[in-house]
């Protein structure tokens, strides 16, 4: 994907970038200029609430250099696009949660859903909803903690290697079976870290506090019966807390009338 390649002044490139905002302005850029900054030359208030970026209707985090001309929006906390990315940083705020409370955990994947998340883990025993009220603290103090999402692109070969040393047999069978010459990353939130194409937040802290861990289930790793069980906890995750709260109520009315 283009805005996701750092740029380089070859001849092939040019020193200037065109990009067209949302309202059909457009403004030149220096080559390499990157979302949060294009954030800040239109308005401090704006860089304040930014999260990601829009390149030409892809998604892609602030800090990605971008390199050729492109219509862009930039998208704040409070837009309904960053929903689906208040829950995917949450699945991965929550999977630091589970393995700093239960060491010996692996983690296998954790992607946004409709209305939250879910995250698959490898354990012995089995998480309980009992387990949440511990998980969802500690998800708080990392939210808290404000830890920048950093992207890193590796090697096939160096991704194996620190996933191997930290033990997650799941996510090196992942690594093996991507396509060859597929651009692996990983973001670390501070010394944790994880597989994942992305994009993020600038921080745990855009996360918020407006989510709840709600249900347990088994899952069978890759879908196959043959393969180990995993458990999976469901979340949910919302921009305020009012959305949460409606949320909430509108599920207890759904069983409500369900029981009737």
């Amino acid at each position: 994907m283009p805005a996701s390649a750092p740029a380089n002044h070859s001849a092939s490139t040019p020193a200037q970038i065109a990009l067209t905002l949302p309202d059909g302005s457009s403004r030149s850029y220096p080559t390499g200029t990157t979302g949060a900054q294009v954030a800040e030359s239109i308005a401090k208030s704006l860089a304040k609430a930014a999260v990601a970026i829009r390149v030409d209707g892809e998604l892609y985090d602030l800090s990605l250099p971008l390199a050729k001309n492109a219509a862009i929006a930039i998208i704040r906390r409070e837009d309904e696009a960053a929903l689906d990315m208040i829950r995917h940083d949450c699945a991965h705020v929550m999977a630091e949660a589970v393995q700093s409370l239960f060491p010996g955990t692996q983690v296998t994947i954790g992607p946004s859903i409709e209305n939250g998340f879910y995250y698959d883990f490898a354990r012995n025993a089995p998480f309980t909803p009992e387990d949440f009220a511990a998980i969802e603290a500690k998800m708080k103090e990392i939210v808290a903690a404000g830890k920048p999402f950093m992207r890193e692109v590796v090697s096939r070969e160096e991704a194996i290697r620190r996933f191997r040393e930290k033990g997650e047999n799941f996510k090196v069978e992942l690594i093996e079976d991507l396509p060859a010459g597929e651009e692996i990353k990983i973001y670390a939130q501070g010394e944790w870290f994880d597989l994942c194409r992305g994009p993020h937040m600038p921080t745990t802290a855009q996360v918020g506090t407006a989510f709840k861990l709600m249900k347990v289930a088994g899952a069978y790793w890759r879908g196959d019966s043959n393969r180990p069980m995993l458990t999976r906890i469901y979340g949910t995750a919302w921009r305020t807390q009012k959305e949460l709260d409606d949320y909430l109520t509108a599920l207890e009315e759904a069983e409500k009338r369900d029981h009737r």
